[in-house]
């Protein structure tokens, strides 16, 4: 499974049979907080992808500067911070895959 910037957010969907979060305990990454409040609508959002990941349960990283490629993997989990990061993330998949 692979997710990209504000993707992460569709596992939030997903259950375990008991009602957690299957994904509660994984390393993963997204649209950081400060990344959303260099967009108007991020200042306007009920919560922020990295808030909700980690209330979740996810541990949850980021580049240590914004807007820069990071990409995490988690088992069969990979996640990529944001739209720089797709390249990046795809060329793993890929290498992983293959």
């Amino acid at each position: 499974l692979a997710l990209l910037c504000h993707a992460p957010a569709a596992a939030f969907a997903a259950q375990n049979a008991d009602g957690s979060w299957p994904f509660a305990g994984y390393r993963m990454t997204g649209l950081s907080n400060v990344e959303e409040k260099f967009n108007s609508f991020g200042r306007k959002a009920k919560w922020l992808l990295e808030d909700r990941l980690r209330d979740s349960g996810a541990h949850y990283t980021k580049s240590r500067l914004p807007l820069r490629p990071f990409v995490v993997i988690d088992r069969n989990l990979y996640t990529g911070q944001n739209p720089a990061s797709s390249e990046q993330l795809a060329k793993r998949l890929v290498a992983d895959v293959g």
